[in-house]
């Protein structure tokens, strides 16, 4: 699967929660390869993407923190315009 076949879809838990859209990805470098270990979603993480994310913890107009991060190990399944993650699933702020 191709990253590009991911962004924008909507992320929802297997129950239906929404928690957002993925905007960007989190990857770490493992050898000499990239490995995703989060999906960013909401708000945050489109201005993210873009280069404006908020240092941790500093508030300012509209913009509250860093991106909203779904674990990539709770992705249960890439169905059609969503990612479905397992129920219990909560975001964590980057």
């Amino acid at each position: 699967m191709r990253l590009s076949e991911i962004m924008k879809r909507q992320v929802v838990t297997e129950s239906g929660r929404k928690l957002g859209h993925v905007h960007d990805v989190r990857a770490t470098q493992r050898g000499s390869r990239l490995v995703v270990t989060g999906l960013l979603v909401g708000r945050h993480a489109y201005l993210e993407h873009f280069g404006f994310g908020m240092p941790h913890g500093r508030r300012g107009g509209k913009l509250h923190t860093s991106a909203n991060i779904v674990p990539v190990d709770a992705v249960v399944r890439v169905g059609p315009g969503e990612v479905v993650v397992r129920d219990g699933t909560e975001v964590s702020r980057a």
